[in-house]
């Protein structure tokens, strides 16, 4: 088995990733199945992994605005359906024997650990895989950002943000068939180009503590050890 590169990373999975390949919204338990599978033999390699797993699949906040919804309700509706897609990933890891705690932003004691940065890296000295449910617990925030948020905090190495698309591109690659991915960018130039990485404020939240972001394809087998192992694919955002 090949060495990993990293020691601790922070995995950012959106929550349509869950759908499986027809994307129909919900959560499809085969494709849960074979990422797990990745991530309990990347536990086997000693590797300290963190995981943010957004809702989009469930609901979106800004789905109940346009619903009428206030922004605020939305968005803790949003942070509902992360937890409950980390209790599916949650499962799904355990039943491959790898010890998972799920921590909340927000409290919910039968069904998450409250979110305490000490005891989150502690689980994660003691190779557990932690997942942190909630965001960041307050509206306005986007998953990607309690990404970024959380995987300062826990100290990861760095932030792998796990997609349906094989990088980042100068254009939608599903609508423009010349579109170009990118191999390497900078933080300034994802925000100065207003490239679709993450959102603004995870972007200049990793600029400022220089966390390195990768963008890859979650869909394709054998990705997430690759990175692992410092295989170059995907597209990383970094500094110069």
């Amino acid at each position: 088995m090949s060495k990993a590169v990293y020691k601790r990373i922070m995995l950012k999975l959106s929550g349509q990733a869950l759908e499986g390949v027809e994307g129909r919204g919900g959560i499809d338990f085969d494709t849960v199945g074979g990422f797990c599978d990745e991530v309990a033999e990347v536990t086997r390699m000693g590797v300290e992994i963190g995981m943010v797993i957004g809702g989009g699949n469930i609901f979106r906040g800004e789905r109940g605005v346009e619903t009428g919804l206030d922004r605020p309700t939305g968005d803790y509706m949003g942070m509902l359906a992360t937890v409950i897609n980390s209790l599916a990933v949650q499962a799904s890891l355990e039943k491959r024997g790898v010890i998972t705690r799920v921590m909340s932003a927000i409290e919910m004691p039968p069904v998450a650990e409250r979110y305490i940065r000490r005891r989150a890296t502690r689980h994660l000295d003691k190779g557990r895989v932690v997942i942190f449910g909630a965001g960041t617990g307050n509206p306005y925030f986007t998953t990607d950002t309690a990404a970024a948020l959380r995987a300062k905090e826990i100290n990861a190495e760095i932030l792998m943000k796990a997609t349906r698309v094989d990088g980042v591109y100068d254009a939608d690659p599903k609508t423009h068939k010349n579109a170009t991915r990118y191999e390497k960018l900078d933080y300034t130039e994802v925000l100065s180009r207003n490239l679709r990485v993450m959102d603004a404020t995870a972007i200049s939240l990793c600029r400022e503590n220089n966390l390195p972001v990768l963008v890859f394809d979650l869909t394709q087998p054998g990705n997430l050890l690759k990175v692992i192992r410092g295989e170059s694919i995907g597209t990383m955002v970094k500094g110069k």
